[in-house]
Order: structure tokens, then sequence, then C-alpha cells
């Protein structure tokens, strides 16, 4: 494992910092793009107002490249700081869920919480004691210390083809009712399913679950806009 790149101390960048980072790092990593204005609103539940002058000190800090009424982007620095408080992250929302009993819909809060805390001590001794994982309980890869990733694969569940079958590999963590939900269906990372059907004009996927010798142990259906949420490896034709 190489020398680190990521930041060194994380308090000078403070909160508010860390959090921006990290929210765009993850639009980028799940929508190929930065996030407007407005979605970083939402999603920080501050108001746009605000949302535009933060960016400003950002892109003065060096942290983000920001267009007004446009999207942003992470400079290396950002990029840079986005892995390293993604890592934490990560690691903590594993740890509460192999160690302390979480449940996968109500550990991100916490992480959010916990990952401005921690110190770098304390977060290598719980990488060490969960075994340098590489994915945390949504599938999500967890940055290596030198800020490398696993490879990250999957289709969106609502770009797969009917009748294509494929194991679920990543799921986005930021609605705890989608995740809630989601488990009253079984459909969780691991869950292997097919889409028997696409019912594009009522925004559904009719989807078969299966056992591990490819048999139907369940069907349900899904809308869309929760298939957009669900990462799944396709298998081979």
């Amino acid at each position: 494992m190489g020398e680190s790149i990521l930041p060194g101390a994380l308090p000078s960048a403070g909160t508010m910092t860390e959090d921006y980072v990290k929210v765009i790092y993850k639009s980028h990593e799940w929508e190929g793009r930065g996030p407007t204005t407005n979605e970083l609103a939402a999603t920080l539940g501050v108001a746009a107002s605000s949302v535009s002058g933060n960016l400003r000190k950002l892109e003065r800090d060096g942290y983000i490249d920001y267009e007004p009424y446009g999207r942003s982007a992470l400079t290396a620095e950002g990029r840079a700081l986005a892995l390293r408080m993604v890592r934490r992250h990560r690691l903590i929302e594993t740890w509460l869920v192999e160690h302390h009993g979480y449940s996968w819909s109500d550990v991100h809060e916490e992480a959010d919480r916990l990952e401005h805390a921690v110190s770098e001590r304390l977060l290598g001794l719980l990488d060490r004691e969960l075994g340098h994982p590489e994915r945390d309980p949504h599938g999500d890869p967890i940055p290596r210390p030198d800020g490398s990733l696993a490879p990250q694969t999957g289709l969106r569940l609502g770009e797969v083809a009917a009748g294509a079958s494929g194991r679920v590999v990543r799921v986005h963590d930021s609605d705890p009712a989608l995740l809630r939900y989601l488990d009253t269906l079984s459909i969780r990372v691991g869950t292997r399913l097919r889409v028997v059907e696409r019912h594009d004009f009522a925004g559904s996927l009719t989807l078969a679950l299966l056992g591990p010798a490819g048999e139907e142990t369940g069907a349900t259906e899904l809308a869309t806009v929760a298939a957009a949420a669900i990462r799944v490896e396709v298998d081979p034709a």
C-alpha cells in the first residue's frame, strides 16, 4: 500500500468544507456530474442563497471550480479532501453495522456526525479491526489510505434489459426510507434478481428474486425512481 496522498489534518478545513466536498464528490460518483446549487441545498438541508456564498468561499480556498448558476467540480485538493471524508464515512458505517448492530438504513446520519470527530489513529484501528474492507454496507467503495478505490462496476437497475439477471452490488445510501422499503422487498447488496418486464410508460419494473442456483424465490414490482438508486452487476449473456 503506497504512501497516503490524502490531505493532512482535517480540522483546518472545517465541517462546512468537508460536507460540501463530500456531497460534490458523491454527485460525480453517482451521476457523473457535479450538483447544482439547488441540489446541494436539498442534500445539505440549507437555503440555496447560503450554498452560493459557501461555494464562492470553497472556490477561493482552492477546493472547487464554481460557475454561478452552474455545477461545481472538485479541484485536485478538493478531491483529496473528499476522498478523505468518504473514507472516514464509509469505514464508520461499516464498523457501526458489523460491530454495533446498526442497520444499513439508519447508519448514514450517525456516520455523518462521527466522521468529523474521529482521529486518524482511531480510524486506522477501525480499518485494521474490520480487515481493511473494500466496500461499505451499501456496496460503496471505501477509499484506501493512498486514495485509490476498488473498481466501480454495475449498471443502474433501470438500465438493465428485460430478461437479464445479475447481482445487486450497490445501493445509494442517501434515503433511509428507501433502504427500509428495499428491506421489505428483500433487495439488498448481494441479492440476485432478474428483470422480468419493463413497464417504461408506467415507470416500473417487474423483478424476480433469485436463489443461489438461479431459482425464483419471489417476485416484486419496483418503481424506476427506486431502481435508479440500485446498481447491478449483470450476468454475462
